[in-house]
């Protein structure tokens, strides 16, 4: 039998084991690459930058990839994995299919990375570092980046279908959705304001063109000129009328003025308990602007696979 001292010593070695397994199931700092690949946040930017200055509408679609992967398994690159005869992704879900795009800026990223440290840095880990720069070359804020995460050898198209929050959603369905993935309700008025950049297919906005009353005349009548009550699904607008491709707070003026192109967009100002969140964002640029980066830090926390879990993807298409 193991005398006390034994014991003890069993005890402190369990704490330790399990501390340490512990901290390694968690992220690590914006270093974590710094001796095994010290070139790959700025080889990411890099790549943002050009794929942005060549087309603005890329970094509202790099930061809509991230929420698309992170709300649906969490943050594991789910949703770059290709259909195979074996094997259907999330691109063919309802929220992705012909809009989610970015995934070209990603292979180019990656295929950079695979020269430099083959087989170290995760498509995961990608998506949310180009996520950021794409925000801070539209002039949005900076944040302090968790890395570390590893890639899912698995993806889910019904989670994409039921998990992701549709554009035709009321206010307590988007603050039930968030709330699911535990963000709060201002949380979720917050990172709504990404639409403050992008643009969104005729068929996401129709119904609120031609069915809905909450929405200023003069901008309905706008948009109806490339949105006909039927054809053109996928004639884009901007989800900011008036600074598309700046990320400002342009986005929560606009609601103020029933200026929101999508009904879920609106939903945040029509008298119910976010319009408050809204009015203080509209006139209040830095609490914007901080909120979106802290909220922006919990997104890329949801559900990271790390340590021995998942794999570091070679092409961010396909499993290894």
């Amino acid at each position: 039998m193991a005398s006390g001292a034994t014991l003890k010593i069993y005890l402190v070695f369990f704490v330790c084991a399990i501390a340490s397994r512990s901290a390694s199931a968690q992220l690590s700092g914006e270093d974590y690459y710094a001796r095994s690949c010290p070139r790959a946040l700025e080889t990411i930017g890099s790549v943002v930058a050009s794929a942005v200055a060549n087309e603005s509408r890329m970094g509202a679609s790099l930061l809509r990839l991230l929420f698309h992967d992170c709300f649906v398994q969490g943050c594991d690159a789910s949703i770059l994995l290709d259909d195979t005869a074996n094997f259907t992704g999330e691109k063919t879900a309802f929220p992705n299919v012909n809009s989610a795009r970015g995934f070209d800026v990603i292979d180019t990223i990656k295929s950079k990375l695979e020269k430099l440290c083959p087989g170290i840095v995760s498509c995961a880990d990608i998506i949310v570092v180009a996520a950021k720069y794409s925000v801070v070359a539209l002039g949005g804020p900076s944040w302090r980046l968790q890395l570390g995460r590893r890639d899912s050898t698995t993806a889910s198209l019904n989670a994409a279908n039921t998990d992701l929050p549709a554009p035709f959603l009321n206010l307590s369905a988007l603050i039930t959705s968030f709330s699911n993935k535990g963000f709060t309700a201002k949380e979720m008025v917050a990172l709504s304001g990404a639409h403050t950049i992008g643009q969104a297919r005729c068929t996401t906005f129709r119904g609120r063109l031609y069915n809905e009353s909450d929405i200023s005349p003069p901008f309905a009548a706008s948009l109806k000129t490339s949105c006909p009550s039927s054809g053109g699904d996928n004639n884009l607008s901007p989800l900011d009328v008036t600074t598309p491709t700046f990320f400002d707070n342009a986005y929560f003026k606009n609601l103020l003025g029933q200026k929101g192109l999508l009904h879920s967009d609106q939903q945040l100002f029509s008298g119910g308990s976010t319009d408050a969140l809204v009015i203080d964002y509209s006139f209040g640029l830095g609490s914007f602007r901080n909120d979106f980066a802290d909220a922006m830090v919990k997104m890329g926390g949801l559900s990271p696979l790390t340590g021995s879990s998942g794999q570091i993807r070679t092409n961010c298409r396909k499993v290894n």
